[in-house]
């Protein structure tokens, strides 16, 4: 998509995906080697009765799919930051993610050349049970420049 075809209040569909334990266990071996996201049998005796996912991977499903449905053939120029963050309930093996975009506010920058975009990500599982929910403000190069 393209900044000028994005307007507040838009409700964007960004795709869904499955979440498997081996690419749990992968990613959390690699960046959040915490017990409770690399080791099967003792997360299930834990609070959180079995393997969850790294909060970290599950902002990095949502950017793959805001990338696949929204960004990958945009004007996108990266994100000057994330205003609010939240991991809501843990990610499971076997949990197929779904995101749902809305656009909060869209404007210029002073100078005009660049496209800002407020938006408000929330990724859900199959049952509609909430993961994450961000809030985050991306740019991006307007087309006429």
């Amino acid at each position: 998509m393209h900044f000028e075809q994005i307007e507040p209040g838009m409700i964007i569909d960004g795709g869904r995906r499955t979440v498997t334990e081996s690419e749990i266990i992968e990613f959390a071996k690699r960046y959040d080697p915490q017990w409770f996201h690399t080791d099967p049998a003792r997360a299930q005796h834990s609070r959180w009765k079995g393997l969850i996912s790294s909060g970290w991977m599950t902002c990095s499903i949502a950017m793959e799919l805001a990338v696949r449905s929204i960004l990958a053939d945009s004007q996108s120029i990266g994100s000057p930051g994330v205003e609010q963050l939240k991991w809501l309930n843990p990610v499971r093996p076997g949990d197929e993610l779904a995101l749902r975009v809305e656009v909060i506010d869209k404007s210029l920058s002073r100078s005009g050349s660049v496209g800002i975009i407020k938006w408000r990500w929330v990724l859900t599982t199959q049952v509609q049970v909430p993961v994450l929910e961000l809030t985050a403000t991306s740019l991006f190069q307007l087309r006429s420049v």
